[in-house]
């Protein structure tokens, strides 16, 4: 098993105990994370408070070179990251390099990024000009779903607008983190980015710390509630990207087979375990069965098998508290619709289910109103679009969703009267860094990507001058 430290103020620490990581496509212990414990946690913040002043004055020039550097050493080990991000994640090789690269491309997109003064008066009245300054200490939670991009779309904003980090990774997920640890050690200096792993015990010390001044989180919802209450005393700023219930609405001019493939693996990408997955996919009644035939056909010509393995198409999912959970929806697909394809967990080690589609399901069951986060799709009939879209917005969350047919202005129209912070017409996934993303709803609270999400990690200042 490979030798990993956290990192506290530019040094490697060996922390105060250790816990497994587990590969789950095994479901045996791989390697061991070294565990912070309240004091290292402390001294992590500690760090990151003393480097800000000297971090925030350096020029946002510089800055912006250390994190093309960053960028430029992610993507020459980008090999080396990938593997170790199948083995602690799940996902296929693939699917991690291209993580990797979207890593790397993230990291480099911000380090473009300006933050510029806008003059905002300029007359016989004087002059009034908003600047933008760094916060301080940013406390990063990050998820296990996508644990590497997930964690630069915090590192890149953070580090360009002159901030410090605390960076608590998912303890199902941790090394990925740690290795970008030792990038960070030889590139940043002491104290600008700290990384600190725990069994779940420290979120709530780490986002109510009285020296960090902005949490930025990805994760469940439930979570997210309880980060946005420990950070209340303190009236932090507060990024959340939180869970979804993705509707696609596919429309009835659409090709059948071309449409049914896009909405499969908008749903089962990564095991289905993506905030902005597919998580509904509702179908007009006069394509319905065919639609659904095409994906019980992929579902049930899908491999499934360890990431690591040439030619895996979904692997297992990640923690067995998720799989559990998975499997509860699987019941419930089970007593409340017809399961067409898949249905139940692979008898085998590891935590994998099978790909499941199911149809004439009850449109209040579990499966439909909550978030699966695994790879299970329920498909609805409709005959109505207007009546259909009062139906999607019907729910506490609003992340994203997509809208699937041949006329665009049609599609686009339809798309516009969707409830969440993103919808996506003919695509799905469309990701760029350039372009902010944001949570509606109970999804989530402030963007992360795009120059807003740089402003995100900046207090507006303004200075006003008379004439």
């Amino acid at each position: 098993m490979s030798n990993f430290s956290l990192l506290i103020d530019g040094k490697a620490h060996p922390g105060a105990g250790i816990f497994d990581v587990i590969n789950p496509a095994t479901g045996q212990a791989f390697a061991q994370c070294p565990r912070a414990d309240s004091a290292l946690l402390d001294k992590a913040v500690a760090a990151a408070k003393a480097a800000f002043p000297a971090w925030s004055r350096t020029p946002a020039e510089a800055r912006a070179a250390l994190v093309n550097a960053l960028a430029d050493a992610l993507e020459q080990r980008s090999d080396e990251f990938a593997r170790l991000l199948t083995s602690e994640q799940g996902k296929p090789l693939p699917q991690a390099q291209f993580e990797l690269m979207a890593s790397v491309g993230t990291l480099r997109t911000f380090a473009a990024m300006k933050i510029e003064p806008v003059t905002l008066r300029d007359d016989e009245r004087g002059t009034v000009i908003e600047h933008r300054k760094a916060l301080g200490v940013v406390a990063a939670i990050t998820p296990w779903n996508f644990p590497v991009v997930l964690m630069m779309n915090k590192v890149g904003p953070a580090l360009v607008a002159g901030n410090t980090m605390v960076i608590k990774p998912a303890p199902t997920t941790p090394l990925t983190s740690l290795l970008f640890g030792e990038i960070c050690r030889e590139l940043l200096p002491a104290g600008v980015i700290n990384i600190i792993c725990d069994e779940n015990d420290l979120g709530g010390q780490l986002t109510s710390h009285p020296d960090v001044a902005k949490v930025a989180f990805t994760g469940s919802t439930a979570t997210g509630r309880k980060v946005m209450q420990s950070a209340g005393d303190g009236i932090k700023r507060v990024t959340l990207e939180l869970g979804g219930n993705d509707a696609a609405i596919v429309l009835d001019d659409v090709d059948v087979a071309d449409a049914a493939a896009k909405v499969f693996h908008g749903a089962m990408l990564n095991a289905g375990q993506i905030c902005v997955a597919i998580k509904r996919a509702y179908v007009p009644s006069s394509i319905y069965d065919q639609f659904c035939t095409e994906l019980a056909r992929m579902a049930e010509a899908m491999v499934v098998d360890d990431g690591a393995r040439q030619g895996a198409e979904i692997g297992p999912v990640q923690n067995r508290a998720q799989y559990e959970k998975v499997k509860e929806f699987l019941a419930d697909a089970a007593a409340r619709g017809a399961v067409i394809a898949g249905g139940a967990a692979l008898d085998r080690p590891g935590y994998f289910i099978a790909p499941t589609i199911v149809r004439d399901v009850d449109r209040d069951a579990r499966i439909v109103r909550e978030e699966q986060f695994g790879p299970v799709l329920p498909v609805l009939p409709y005959d109505d679009v207007d009546a259909l879209i009062d139906e999607v917005n019907d729910s506490p969350y609003g992340l994203a969703g997509t809208v699937w047919g041949k006329d665009r202005q049609r599609a686009t129209e339809i798309a516009m009267q969707i409830e969440s912070g993103t919808v996506w017409v003919n695509q799905h996934l469309a990701i760029d860094p350039e372009i902010p993303f944001r949570g509606a709803k109970q999804s989530g609270l402030g963007a992360e990507l795009g120059q807003a999400g740089l402003h995100e990690y900046t207090q507006a200042h303004i200075v006003n001058i008379a004439a």
